[in-house]
């Protein structure tokens, strides 16, 4: 049997969509969903379904969209994933259960993020719902973060019937799914909804609510019966070079939390200011990268460059994403590496000065090693600069919770069962793993939630 191509998602046009924070992918119709679904050859063994953090029923939830059954679609999808249309949108699907569907060996695996995303929208439009669950247990669980793995961890803990209070620094829950996602990639009213649903089931989501400043670890352990860690890796890292200091420099975090969390792309209806020139250098080359470069043209940059030490077919972003940005004209300056960055009297940086690389053998991360080039630095003129080099723990919850035990970079340690160092406290997403994924983040609060409930039943 012939397999048809794959249905193309309609999107917004670059040299439209450079001017606005809008979704950039429109999503699939009904018609176009069912003709994406229609390709599903339904195997036996489903490798998809193994090749999810979060064990959704792909293959069901295919055949249910094929059969124009997109309530039950939506309803089977939110048993395992109770945040479907956030996964469907920024899970690299194409390393995990797109990476293996057999039709991959075609070049057009099943667009199963596309049509995650196109069901739970449906739900979300035709106000879809579950039941909701009630308080069975007096058993008490307390939640640091309301990041994926947090999320996530409390769902499951909601639905075996614990109490649930989740605790966010921030006065928004949602982690890096509001602060660091832009809406073009993720629109925020989409990660509100499924939101809301926690608190529909029960979820008590205390705001502005710092463990360790407004409430003590320890008084946590008292007042609790277990405890779940998903506060995440928010603490961004430097080159440590000179002129690091200097006016215009800014970490990743910063740029896109006030982009995105305290929108500054609607000042000055929004009072948050950002100061983005007209020539602006991303340092890095993944997903953060591209989002902070992707938010610098829509706030008005004229050119921004990608400076990546590799050449772009070792980055560790998203084909989709890099695809996105080269097509609104981002530029991709390879094989290159910040020496210092220069300034001027004022002290704002003017520019970085870069040395060439060329690549040697593989390294510790399985791509070649890039090496600088002797003598070849050079002058770029910058009026901003953003460094996106990845993120580690925030050390200040990890000094107010003593006896927890980390690696030396501030990692917390988790047993397989997510259980750290301290009984009945446990831990996941990229507290525990490092900057990672936003579905491998839920997938590791999902199991601790598991383990949560072994350990509370056991007691």
């Amino acid at each position: 049997m012939a397999i048809k191509p794959r249905v193309p998602v309609r999107e917004q046009p670059a040299e439209e969509r450079i001017h606005n924070f809008n979704s950039v992918p429109y999503g699939y119709s009904e018609e176009e969903a069912i003709a994406e679904a229609q390709r599903c050859i339904q195997c036996p063994n489903p490798t998809c379904e193994a090749g999810c953090p979060v064990n959704i029923k792909i293959k069901d939830m295919i055949r249910l969209i094929k059969e124009g059954k997109f309530a039950e679609s939506y309803l089977l999808t939110k048993q395992d994933n109770a945040f479907p249309a956030c996964t469907g949108r920024v899970c690299p699907q194409e390393d995990q259960c797109e990476g293996v569907c057999i039709l991959v060996k075609t070049g057009q695996p099943i667009n199963i993020g596309k049509l995650e995303a196109f069901v739970a929208d449906w739900g979300r439009e035709h106000n879809v719902t579950e039941e909701t669950v009630s308080a069975s247990k007096e058993k008490k669980v307390a939640v640091v973060g309301s990041g994926p793995a947090g999320l996530a961890c409390a769902a499951e803990l909601r639905k075996f019937g614990y109490q649930v209070t989740m605790f966010e620094t921030l006065h928004k829950p949602g982690g890096v799914l509001v602060y660091g996602i832009p809406n073009f990639r993720l629109p925020k009213e989409i990660v509100q909804h499924e939101i809301d649903y926690l608190e529909e089931i029960g979820v008590d989501i205390q705001l502005n609510m710092t463990v360790g400043q407004n409430i003590s670890f320890d008084e946590l352990r008292e007042n609790y019966d277990a405890i779940f860690l998903g506060t995440g890796a928010g603490a961004p890292q430097f080159m440590g070079i000179e002129g690091e200091k200097l006016n215009g420099v800014y970490s990743a975090n910063e740029f896109l939390i006030r982009a995105n969390l305290m929108k500054s792309y609607l000042f000055p209806e929004w009072d948050t200011p950002i100061s983005v020139g007209k020539k602006v250098g991303v340092v890095g080359a993944g997903n953060v990268a591209m989002d902070a470069a992707r938010t610098a043209l829509r706030l008005g940059a004229d050119e921004v460059y990608i400076i990546y030490r590799r050449t772009m077919e070792f980055s560790p972003a998203r084909n989709e994403e890099i695809e996105h940005a080269r097509e609104e004209g981002i530029i991709f300056k390879e094989l290159v590496n910040p020496v210092r960055f220069v300034g001027n009297d004022q002290g704002w940086v003017t520019g970085v000065e870069l040395i060439k690389m060329e690549l040697s053998e593989q390294d510790s991360s399985g791509r070649p090693r890039p090496v600088p080039v002797e003598g070849s630095e050079f002058i770029m003129e910058l009026d901003t600069v953003i460094e996106a080099l990845g993120t580690v723990p925030n050390r200040l919850f990890l000094s107010r919770a003593p006896g927890l035990k980390t690696d030396r970079k501030g990692v917390i340690l988790a047993d397989d069962n997510r259980m750290t160092s301290i009984e009945g406290v446990f831990g996941g997403g990229d507290a525990t793993s490092g900057a990672a994924t936003v579905i491998k983040a839920l997938g590791e609060g999902k199991r601790a939630a598991e383990s949560i409930r072994d350990y509370l039943e056991g007691k």
